[in-house]
């Protein structure tokens, strides 16, 4: 059966129950799309994934326990073929390259129409990459300027750890860090805790030392 025939399936992740299934009730209405699971938050997304194989995840990206940029680079690395809408209030430039940088295929905000919706779904399932009309201007100038760009600081970190860094520098505690990142405290002190590690600094004092002479925190 061809992809043109078959049911495009589809997994819904939000950490709101009314969110969560009224999109999935309205996807699964539409001909061609399957609704084959739904998960709470990104943790669960990422075994909902494992255990049904579907063709495309919409990822909400605030939620507890795991957020939706780090279960789409979870469901990337291990499910290459699954493809992910990102769907969200969030448009800040960060969030959004950090979601393509995860794996992202598309990313719509939460006021896109039904349609607009579909037609992510459909064509991330066919290998495209979908951006609503308000971030397709600033996702263009960002691939336009990758290859000129300067190297990204600290290779040997994470994108979480190099988030986690810039916070850092720019003076934040571990708790105001975690609620800016949308994650756990745990989260947090893990990512510092490599941090330390991996750029060989013996604190948090000269951890920032080292991110201040990169460049981050001057903003």
């Amino acid at each position: 059966m061809t992809q043109e025939t078959a049911d495009i399936r589809v997994v819904v992740v939000d950490d709101h129950q009314i969110v969560r299934e009224g999109l999935a009730s309205l996807l699964g209405a539409l001909d061609g799309l399957e609704v084959v699971g739904t998960a709470a938050d990104g943790r669960d997304a990422v075994h909902v994934v494992a255990e049904t194989a579907p063709d495309v995840v919409v990822m909400d990206i605030q939620m507890p326990r795991l957020d939706g940029i780090e279960a789409t680079r979870m469901i990337t690395g291990r499910q290459p073929d699954v493809r992910v809408v990102m769907l969200t209030m969030n448009e800040d430039d960060d969030t959004v390259l950090s979601a393509i940088r995860a794996g992202a295929s598309g990313y719509l905000l939460k006021g896109s129409g039904a349609d607009e919706v579909q037609t992510a779904i459909r064509a991330a399932a066919s290998g495209g990459m979908v951006f609503g009309a308000t971030l397709a201007g600033r996702v263009a100038s960002y691939f336009s300027g990758a290859r000129t760009a300067e190297p990204e600081p600290f290779p040997q970190l994470t994108d979480r750890e190099r988030d986690v860094l810039r916070l850092l520098a720019a003076g934040r505690s571990n708790d105001a860090i975690a609620a800016e990142l949308y994650v756990s405290s745990k989260t947090v002190r893990n990512a510092v805790s490599a941090i330390y590690a991996k750029l060989h600094a013996a604190g948090r004092a000269e951890a920032i030392i080292k991110a201040r002479e990169a460049g981050y925190g001057r903003d």
